[in-house]
């Protein structure tokens, strides 16, 4: 594993790599220990002459396709740095350790294509008229939940009702559940009723939506349901906090739960009876592995596989005999958040404080020219990140415009817009005050993690320091993932910019996080041209591909605008699969199912 050291000396490079880059030298430095990948099993995963990865040599799919054993069991490691919210549920988390827990137990109605579009091959099927607004589904016979009861319409219907409950405690309600007809008056709570929501018979439902659209079938349509005859009895606020939430979850995925230890680890057992066919594994065990723990798991067999490996910690470690390193780009990203408003509860909406710290967008333009996240890229991830241009993310080829101009490292650029906007260093400390003469302390919140977390806040705070900007972390350390969700969801006064990270899912809709009535819009920016253009990106005419993509141009041209947040890496994923792991796959292409992935030996190969 990296030595405290090595991260200083990558803090070290990058800063120097910043001091050639305000004297004109583009010229970029590796640093010497960065290593090679020499294994035989990561074909093709080599780094280049100055040690930087190029995720696209990686394989998706695991090379072992031999024939699982029939009482095998596997290790499934959640690298975190913190422990399991234990809300084990779709309708209900919001942290991803907890959707990794509950992928093994419960999964979608619909299964998704290569260019993850809603297919008939799932536990569901669909059709829709010529309006292209009203979709029929069909579930299909044999999904069952766990405890033996048929997954029904009235289960996939309550799931909308729930969600859309106005007492309902979670992230889910937004854009695409307003989108369903009578969904924004039952919210309000001026109706009982849904009344574009209708359940024909057992297994029909009916939803008819206000807008058609190309964002309903990567996304827009909810395709998680919720057990009626478990939940049917609750009040919605205190569903989150049930039994049948964080005890005893049921799904009708492939594994069962079979016992919990909070925080942990879940241990979970074959269901016999999935619709797709009886699973390859007898039991999975899920557990929580720290970041600096994960190496030795995987070396002695403590865990099979994670859900992704830290990417700072692979140069040293790409050689590990006994895992095969599987990698994709990632449908993620990182950025710097500024906050902007609040998000007013009652009405459901973001409010926009004119006053705020971060309101002048020369401010936090110039933020972004500070920092040289293409030497972050290279030193803090060998090249797996690299640096982020606009919102909608390379993940969506079609859509990602490439050719749109973005702040880029220029320092001396970031002095001349901070001059010109009126932040002048007033009393001579070195630090530039605000634009009446006040003393401007940025506080910065960023997420604790992993080797390269301090360096890498370490590293903005220098860069914005070297522009003249005071920038301090919020309690003057780095926050626990759930605390800082949790400060930063509550709009606390504390933090002015923070650094997160966000998945965009398979819909390249960022409506999630960007529409002025989503909980999950942090920065609590929007206007009306944001939001007029993610309507228009989610319409009927969106369907056209041309429009859709000159739509997005559109709105990635209004974010460079107006920054609510800039984006500062691409990521790419990568798995690290124990040699005795067949059937897996990272590909969305690929037939292959959860419920296939077994193993060829009783034991873990351990490392040499």
């Amino acid at each position: 594993m990296k030595k405290t050291s090595k991260w200083l000396l990558a803090l070290m490079l990058v800063l120097l790599l910043a001091l050639a880059a305000c004297g004109g030298d583009s010229d970029n430095e590796s640093s010497d220990d960065k290593g090679e990948n020499t294994s035989e099993d990561n074909k093709g995963a080599e780094a280049n002459e100055d040690g930087i990865f190029n995720i696209e040599d990686f394989s998706m799919t695991a090379s072992n396709n031999g024939e699982a054993l029939e009482d095998g069991s596997l290790t499934y490691g959640v690298v975190s740095d913190t422990v399991l919210e234990g809300t084990f549920n779709f309708n209900f988390y919001s942290a991803a350790p907890d959707y990794e827990v509950i992928a093994w137990f419960d999964e979608p109605l619909f299964d998704s294509d290569a260019n993850y579009a809603y297919t008939q091959d799932g536990a569901a099927t669909w059709e829709v008229d010529e309006s292209g607004k009203v979709y029929t589904f069909q579930i299909k016979d044999g999904v069952n939940w766990h405890d033996g009861e048929p997954v029904t319409a009235e289960d996939w219907a309550y799931a909308h009702y729930v969600i859309g409950h106005p007492d309902y405690v979670g992230i889910r309600y937004g854009s695409d559940f307003e989108n369903i007809v009578g969904m924004e008056e039952y919210h309000a709570g001026e109706t009982d009723t849904i009344s574009g929501i209708e359940v024909i018979d057992e297994k029909t439902l009916q939803i008819t939506y206000k807008e058609g659209g190309p964002s309903l079938i990567t996304g827009g349509i909810w395709p998680y349901a919720l057990p009626k005859h478990i939940f049917g009895e609750m009040e919605v606020a205190e569903m989150v906090e049930s039994d049948a939430v964080r005890k005893n979850p049921i799904g009708f995925g492939p594994y069962k739960v079979d016992s919990i230890v909070p925080g942990e680890s879940v241990v979970l057992t074959r269901n016999e009876d999935y619709w797709r066919g009886t699973p390859a594994l007898e039991k999975v065990t899920v557990k929580v592995v720290s970041p600096s723990t994960v190496v030795q798991e995987l070396e002695t067999g403590g865990v099979d596989m994670v859900d992704s490996f830290p990417t700072d910690q692979f140069v040293d470690n790409a050689d590990m005999s006994n895992v095969e390193f599987l990698g994709q780009v990632d449908a993620a990203y990182t950025y710097i958040g500024f906050k902007l408003g609040k998000w007013n509860a009652d009405e459901g909406k973001v409010e926009v404080d004119p006053n705020a710290k971060m309101a002048d967008v020369n401010l936090r333009r110039a933020m972004w020219y500070a920092v040289d996240n293409n030497a972050v890229g290279d030193n803090f991830y060998n090249g797996l990140r690299w640096n982020a241009t606009t919102l909608i993310i390379p993940f969506f080829p079609e859509y990602h415009n490439p050719d749109i101009e973005t702040p880029t490292y220029n320092p001396e650029e970031a002095n001349r817009i901070l001059d010109e906007a009126g932040y002048e260093d007033v009393d001579g400390d070195g630090f530039r005050e605000n634009k009446d003469g006040e003393e401007l302390v940025i506080n910065f919140a960023s997420m604790s993690g992993g080797d390269t977390a301090e360096p890498l806040a370490q590293y903005y705070i220098q860069s914005w320091e070297k522009v003249g900007l005071k920038v301090q972390l919020v309690d003057g350390r780095l926050l626990e993932f759930n605390s800082f969700y949790d400060r930063v969801e509550d709009d606390d006064p504390a933090i002015d910019i923070y650094q997160g990270a966000w998945g965009t899912g398979t819909d390249v809709n960022p409506a999630g996080i960007f529409a002025g009535n989503s909980p999950a819009n942090y920065p609590r920016w929007t206007n009306e041209e944001n939001d007029e253009l993610l309507a228009q990106g989610a319409s009927m005419q969106a369907m056209d591909t041309e429009y859709r993509k000159e739509v997005y141009d559109k709105w990635q041209q209004l974010m460079v605008d107006n920054i609510p947040m800039f984006p500062t890496l691409y990521r790419s994923v990568l798995v690290p699969v124990n040699n005795r792991v067949t059937n897996y796959t990272l590909d969305p292409a690929s037939d292959l199912r959860r419920y296939q992935i077994g193993v060829t030996e009783a034991e873990s190969v351990v490392a040499e």
